[in-house]
């Protein structure tokens, strides 16, 4: 704690902003890890094969109480809205999983891209308190006074460490946490994506008396 204070005082007034950076970054990214690793996600082939079997079963009622097992995954509630059309037409059933698939993954990838931003503003800040520092230790060298230049030169100098280390101890996890976040969600969009398109033609094969004993629709 002795150290934070010590840095925040010796690295001037650019250390604020490096700290509100650090703030905003460690907030969305627990709060997007939350989302995706707990809330968003599930095991998208488990589940998949569960909802196919009952499809196969022709057990509708039983695959869309599945997927209300799980209300914030963003799987089950797309292929809900597929399920809950499965004795429509096969452009209803498309359009019904395509409309929830443009209202989840906006809600997975939300706030995720403020973090690379956050991670550049906390170290173009940081060059900010780089180039203050450097600023304050030049006119230490031309102008102060034998008394003072040393200590006007090594306060400059320490502005200018303190202010580039603190920039890039924010934007290096950041970025780190982003990579992590958006992986993740890119997994999920990928479930989503496949298993979506997959009951839309289980669906439509059910719908013709097409369906195999694999769970694909005929002609596959």
């Amino acid at each position: 704690m002795d150290f934070l204070v010590n840095a925040m005082h010796k690295g001037g007034p650019f250390m604020w902003p490096i700290l509100i950076t650090l703030i905003f970054a460690l907030a969305i990214s627990f709060e997007r890890l939350y989302y995706i690793l707990f809330r968003a996600n599930i095991n998208g082939t488990a589940f998949m094969a569960q909802v196919q079997k009952l499809i196969m079963a022709n057990n509708i009622d039983r695959a869309i109480k599945l997927c209300n097992a799980e209300p914030n995954a963003a799987l089950p509630r797309v292929l809900k809205a597929g399920l809950t059309r499965a004795n429509r037409s096969e452009t209803e059933i498309q359009n019904a999983v395509d409309e929830s698939v443009l209202e989840v993954f906006p809600q997975l990838n939300k706030r995720t891209n403020f973090l690379p931003m956050i991670a550049n503003v906390a170290t173009l800040t940081g060059l900010l308190g780089t180039i203050q520092g450097l600023i304050i230790a030049f006119e230490a060298v031309a102008h102060a006074s034998a008394e003072t230049k040393q200590t006007m030169l090594a306060a400059g100098i320490s502005t200018a460490m303190f202010t580039t280390a603190s920039g890039l101890v924010v934007a290096i996890p950041t970025l780190v946490l982003h990579s992590i976040i958006a992986s993740r969600t890119t997994k999920i969009m990928d479930d989503v994506d496949q298993f979506a398109l997959k009951t839309v033609n289980l669906l439509g094969a059910r719908r013709r008396g097409t369906l195999k004993e694999e769970g694909a629709p005929a002609g596959a």
